[in-house]
């Protein structure tokens, strides 16, 4: 077996999983890549301006995230945070762990996401008012409070089976 190498500070990212306004960056799945099973890892690019995702939480999985280059603005449930280079934070699993990760300032940022990996994953998105499953391949949104799941870009009312 080979053993794979990323370069945390200078590795290749690729076009984000979000590419919609707010959310443009660039990730490296950097678990993939080294052929990790149990732990995965994001790095991630920031524009200034940028977010990688919406303000969350994850139901399954806990998440650390490490700044490694410039300055990132963290919401969590107890109000924002300035982070600079070299500080870590924990994501705990549940509401205490919402977090929202942006670049508010003029410089890139990079940043690492390290998080466990369950077989299903469930994150919930207090501010959209919905809740992603993930099983496998297949991502599943759901709206809280109606009787439809948004089934990978499909509206389908549950009732149907």
């Amino acid at each position: 077996m080979t053993m794979e190498t990323f370069n945390l500070f200078n590795g290749e990212t690729d076009e984000g999983p979000l590419q919609a306004p707010g959310y443009s960056c660039r990730a490296a799945r950097v678990g993939s890549k080294l052929g990790a099973a149990r732990l995965g890892m994001s790095v991630y690019d920031l524009p200034p301006g940028e977010a990688i995702g919406p303000y969350h939480f994850e139901w399954t999985d806990e998440e650390w995230l490490i700044v490694l280059e410039g300055r990132v603005t963290v919401r969590t449930p107890e109000g924002e945070h300035e982070l600079d280079p070299g500080d870590a934070v924990c994501f705990p699993t549940g509401p205490d762990g919402a977090h929202h990760v942006r670049n508010a300032h003029d410089a890139l940022a990079r940043v690492a996401i390290i998080s466990t990996k369950n077989e299903f994953g469930i994150v919930e998105y207090p501010d959209e008012g919905e809740v992603g499953i993930w099983a496998g391949e297949e991502h599943y949104v759901l709206e809280r409070g109606r009787d439809e799941v948004l089934v990978a870009g499909v509206l389908g009312d549950l009732a149907d089976g």
